[in-house]
């Protein structure tokens, strides 16, 4: 054993949803992604008698070198972590708890990654710093999304707003927000490919007016990082309705999305829009008290919700 461990060892990590910015930020625009401390994902390492070492997950249960196909990012991460602390004869039974839906945009391969890194650190008593995490976290993130942007790992290992321009590392903004998020899943897989090959297009086919729905989305991210600072609600929720007719011009909403934005925008939300890749997965709206989110979880629910989930939006602050 080339480390000392710990009768068990726990890595936490939560969701994250993109605020503003989708589609956008592959063009050069900024975007906000938003940590979602409520949605949470737990690892845990318990050393065992026995045999070599054992997966516990919703999606598989049982030992590490059979893990499926979809799950080959974890595998790679989890065997360069056991190398890393000469762990191949080290026995233990690793559990992961996820409150996370996959597929959805929620940065589910991401939080997993990042909360097995913490679990390993934690069992074998090694310091982790913040960018060592990211790194390593990455190593699951090239297998799952070939060239990943960092944006999710870094925003699921955060308690703060993230300021996000491709190919530079995120910014922690100030968040001073009065307001409760309701997050709600159509129950259809996001189609992140497809609503990029349809922004494509339209830059090809219509480029003036594409090219205008890329740039207002950028000038709303900015908008929105004063608005975030300043408790401006209201104004918030104009910018996230208007960025949701871009995202419709680029054609990456769907049909479920825009049923379950409407139902919200005639129940009480301040403004809603999808988050992620689009065509399916996710949406969010915002409300001014807890009390209303309630109440429009409910009847989103009620219109074909697969899932809900409410955040508190209040002040932030960055720890590693």
């Amino acid at each position: 054993m080339g480390f000392d461990v710990k009768e068990q060892g726990i890595g936490h990590s939560h969701a994250k949803i993109i605020l503003m910015g989708e589609h956008s930020v592959v063009y050069g625009k900024p975007a906000i992604a938003l940590p979602l401390p409520s949605v949470t994902l737990t690892v845990t390492m318990e050393p065992t008698n026995e045999d070599g070492h054992q997966i516990k997950s919703r999606y598989f249960s049982g030992p590490l070198n059979k893990l499926p196909e979809k799950m080959s990012g974890i595998q790679r991460l989890v065997n360069s972590l056991i190398q890393r602390f000469n762990g191949e004869n080290d026995q233990w039974i690793m559990t992961i708890k996820s409150q996370l839906p996959a597929e959805r945009g929620m940065g589910s391969s991401a939080a997993t990654a990042v909360a097995i890194v913490r679990a390993f650190f934690d069992l074998y008593e090694e310091k982790l710093e913040r960018n060592l995490l990211l790194k390593l976290a990455d190593i699951e993130e090239e297998v799952t999304h070939r060239s990943p942007s960092g944006l999710d790992a870094a925003t699921v290992s955060s308690t703060s707003p993230l300021y996000f321009i491709k190919g530079q590392e995120g910014q922690p903004i100030q968040m001073n927000l009065q307001a409760t998020m309701i997050i709600a899943d159509t129950g259809v897989k996001g189609a992140t490919k497809d609503a990029i090959a349809a922004v494509k297009h339209e830059l090809a086919t219509n480029n003036d007016i594409a090219q205008a729905h890329i740039d207002h989305l950028g000038k709303l991210v900015n908008l929105t990082r004063h608005y975030l600072r300043e408790n401006d609600v209201m104004s918030l929720g104009i910018a996230l309705t208007s960025a949701q007719k871009d995202l419709q011009a680029l054609n990456v909403s769907n049909s479920q999305l825009d049923q379950l934005i409407t139902v919200a925008n005639q129940n009480g939300a301040l403004g809603a829009k999808l988050t992620g890749g689009g065509r399916g997965g996710c949406m969010f709206a915002i409300t001014r008290t807890a009390l209303g989110a309630r109440k429009l979880a409910g009847i989103l629910k009620e219109q074909g919700a697969r899932q809900v989930w409410l955040q508190p939006l209040g002040d932030t602050e960055e720890i590693n």
